[in-house]
Order: C-alpha cells, then structure tokens, then sequence
C-alpha cells in the first residue's frame, strides 16, 4: 500500500514526505470517512511529533490536488474520502457513520437526467448523492 501511496502522490507532483504518507495511508486505512482527529489520533502512534497544523496543511493538500476528497456531515463535521472515483454516501443519522454508495444505474439516471433539465447557465461538474437514514442493525 505504502508504495502505491507514494506513486499517487508523486504522478500529481507532490514531493513524498513521512508525514504525507502517514496522513494519506490513515485515511485509506481507516476506511471509515475520517475526521482530522480521528486521523491525528491514528497517525500519533507512530508519529507522536507531528504537528496539528502541518496535518491540515496536508489534507488542504491532498485535496486540492485530487487524491482524497471532503465530505461534511450533517453535525458539520469536515470527514475526508480517500476514493475519488463517483460515488455516492451513505449518511447514517444516528450514528454519524459514512459509508461508499456505488451504483452505476444512478449515475447514468442522475446523468441523463440533468442532461435534459439543461440547467441555464450552469455547467455541472460532478453530482454526489448525501442520502440520509439510519442503519439497521442486523444481529
């Protein structure tokens, strides 16, 4: 994996330091749509050193150059997404847990949709769905 995140970040120019691969690998590890807090908290164990502000200073990174994207919550709460390909997100109401929505069917739908609705004076970009609910505890 370490390998792989050094590659993204050098094919987009950035150079490969510690801390941007110890804060891009504990986005990707924890697979949870973390808070910075949740990342300092996962990165100070092997990085107790580091620097709150130089965290942020590498998420505002990694962001603006399309390696991990944000997503606020509802309690607006700054998460951020390590993939960067469309999906939508599962936003769970109770519990503030995030999960990956992939349908292609919606894509296509939400896609040919807007198409037609040819909104004046608006290109869109991208189109993300936030779908609000609660999940249901299957045991």
């Amino acid at each position: 994996m370490i390998n792989d995140l050094r590659n993204k970040l050098a094919e987009k120019g950035l150079k490969v330091t510690p801390q941007r691969l110890a804060i891009y690998g504990a986005i990707v590890k924890l697979n949870t749509h973390p808070n910075a807090d949740k990342i300092i908290e996962s990165i100070r164990k092997e990085h107790p050193n580091i620097a709150t502000g130089t965290v942020y200073k590498v998420l505002d990174t990694l962001v603006e150059n399309g390696l991990i994207k944000k997503v606020k919550t509802e309690k607006d709460v700054m998460r951020y997404d390590p993939m960067v390909e469309s999906h939508h997100h599962l936003y769970c109401t109770s519990t503030d847990r995030i999960e990956d929505y992939i349908d292609k069917d919606l894509n296509n739908f939400l896609r040919e949709y807007f198409q037609k609705k040819e909104i004046p004076n608006f290109n869109i970009e991208d189109i993300k769905l936030h779908i609000h609910g609660k999940f249901i505890d299957k045991n």
